[in-house]
């Protein structure tokens, strides 16, 4: 049974991967949770069983309850669940706000929000001390469109993600007292294929000059500050969101 277990949530590709790949590389087992996209998953899971590391690709839609706890037990059997990042989430077609349906709303909610809240759930009934825990961390994926909003294009995914920074306060004060800490990471542009799911895949291109590092980031740099959330080496620090920008500003 592994000592530190970590549940990365879309851990099939982007950012999501890399932090798998970190964290193995770190000590951690872990469950590279996918929505669909088996290939990638065991993809991952080949290149951590390569570098001697433990991973398991776990399907499972975060937005269902009993999806949810599929994926946790999977973790259980791997050993102590000591992580979880929240890193799944999905982004509709831009489009402004007067032209969304109630069910693309609802669908983008569901898995950003609601998902990260279960999540989470099943984590502190493992990890907090009131559960007979052990104790351990949870990181949230924001997003710069938090704060910037996203006008026009994605304001639904905007505040989904604004949703998060408000869950990663209020998480980390109910459960600071119980061996958990509870922090956030909040990337800017970064070198993914998820803006494509948005019908912009020149966007990291296109924008990428105007930071004022003069490029965009990589999903590397972003699972670095994840495993640095994680660590040891911020054992006094939750509540917290910590930016990934490139130093974009992120406030309107």
């Amino acid at each position: 049974m592994h000592d530190k277990v970590m549940v990365v949530t879309g851990g099939s590709r982007g950012i999501g991967a890399a932090t798998c790949l970190l964290a193995a590389e770190r000590g951690y087992g872990v469950v590279v949770n996918y929505a669909g996209n088996v290939a990638a998953a065991e993809a991952v899971c080949a290149r951590i069983h390569h570098m001697g590391g433990e991973a398991v690709a776990v399907r499972g839609d975060v937005s269902l309850a009993e999806d949810v706890e599929h994926i946790f037990r999977a973790a259980d059997r791997m050993g102590r669940l000591a992580a979880l990042v929240n890193n799944a989430g999905i982004i509709a077609p831009a489009g402004r706000v007067d032209a969304m349906t109630a069910d693309s709303i609802a669908k983008v909610l569901a898995v950003n929000v609601t998902g990260s809240m279960l999540c989470a759930g099943a984590a502190i009934r493992r990890m907090s001390s009131r559960h007979g825990g052990r104790g351990g961390g949870i990181v949230n994926l924001s997003s710069a469109a938090a704060k910037l909003g996203a006008p026009g294009t994605s304001v639904d995914y905007a505040a989904s993600k604004g949703a998060i920074d408000t869950l990663t306060v209020g998480l980390a004060l109910e459960v600071a007292a119980e061996g958990i800490r509870v922090n956030g990471v909040r990337p800017g542009i970064i070198e993914t294929e998820f803006h494509a799911a948005s019908g912009d895949p020149g966007r990291v291109e296109r924008l990428a000059p105007s930071l004022p590092m003069q490029r965009a980031g990589t999903a590397e740099e972003v699972a670095l500050a994840i495993l640095w959330l994680l660590s040891e080496e911020a054992a006094y620090v939750t509540g917290t969101t910590v930016a990934v920008t490139g130093g974009r500003a992120i406030t309107p």
